[in-house]
């Protein structure tokens, strides 16, 4: 299971602790402050908990759950600001409606995108950049780059244009049948099924990008904003 915030924070504590421990208080701050941290969440809140089950849909409307999610994101930065991090980045939501597995369960006959979750990702992302924006102007965070990283565009390009990008298949994963396995459920018993070649493949299992994706969508976010951390 994901570990919640709370618990990545408490572990982040005990990492702190670590680097104190080897390098003395003034090094290891220096250590932390200078440091990148790269933050995403929200991926689980719209797949695996709005759409799929019956908890949230009836208190929230798009926008709003969108909002109540920001929400959340903006406290968890600002504690990592408390803890000395002064270089974070904040990981937006890909097109969740068309990896392989949302395909499935929400796109139809056709497996097309379903759209009601990139609706509600394209919502989130948009408070996120608020966010961030508004962390900005905050007078009492000073000294810390905060920055928004858009991964949205940069896959649903590699999605509608697969070919360009040298893949052949970007509906389906390459682990077993490619419509709905992922995490555990790729495993030694999906081997017989699987495809031979995952880098002709936009995704690996029916939630997460192959490494060859990886590969393409990490430098062009690199080469966005890497120099906006320093």
């Amino acid at each position: 299971n994901v570990i919640a915030m709370s618990g990545q924070l408490e572990l982040f504590k005990e990492c702190i602790k670590k680097i104190k421990g080897a390098v003395g208080e003034e090094r290891a701050a220096t250590i932390i402050s200078k440091a990148i941290y790269i933050v995403c969440t929200g991926s689980n809140d719209i797949s695996n908990t709005y759409f799929s089950t019956p908890f949230r849909r009836p208190h929230y409307d798009i926008n709003g759950y969108a909002e109540f999610n920001a929400r959340y994101a903006n406290q968890f930065l600002q504690d990592l600001y408390g803890l000395g991090a002064r270089r974070i980045g904040l990981l937006g939501l890909p097109p969740i409606g068309c990896v392989p597995s949302q395909r499935t369960i929400g796109g139809g006959k056709n497996r097309d995108c379903y759209e009601a979750e990139n609706q509600l990702a394209i919502a989130y992302n948009a408070k996120l950049s608020g966010v961030i924006d508004s962390l900005k102007a905050v007078d009492t965070l000073p000294d810390t780059k905060f920055i928004f990283l858009d991964i949205y565009y940069p896959l649903l390009s590699l999605i509608q244009n697969p070919a360009k990008y040298g893949f052949e298949v970007a509906t389906k994963g390459c682990c077993g049948t490619g419509l709905i396995e992922a995490s555990v459920f790729c495993n030694p018993t999906s081997i017989p099924l699987s495809c031979p070649d995952a880098s002709k493949y936009v995704f690996w299992d029916g939630y997460h990008p192959s490494e060859k994706a990886y590969k393409i969508l990490v430098p062009i976010i690199i080469n966005k904003h890497l120099n906006e951390f320093f």
